[in-house]
């Protein structure tokens, strides 16, 4: 690398840094949404509200459906793909 580039893109270095930043933070943060521990958890606590009376039936399922959908592959990937 030649001293003017170096020049130039040093300036660009802390943008490098946030972008290399926020893909460690988005890699975890997906990492923990999909994780099927954590899905679990969240299973096992809206199963505790259900039976404990926290949260209506009807909730609970919608609840529940939302929590499997995520480990469940794009369905509009399936069809185009």
């Amino acid at each position: 690398m030649n001293l003017v580039s170096w020049t130039i893109g040093l300036p660009l270095v802390p943008l490098r840094g946030l972008l290399a930043l926020a893909r460690v933070l988005q890699d975890e943060a997906e990492q923990q949404l999909y994780s099927p521990a954590q899905v679990r958890r969240e299973l096992e606590e809206v199963a505790a509200a259900r039976a404990a009376g926290e949260m209506p039936e009807g909730e609970a399922e919608r609840t529940e459906e939302q929590i499997i959908e995520r480990l469940l592959p794009d369905q509009s990937e399936a069809v185009d793909g």
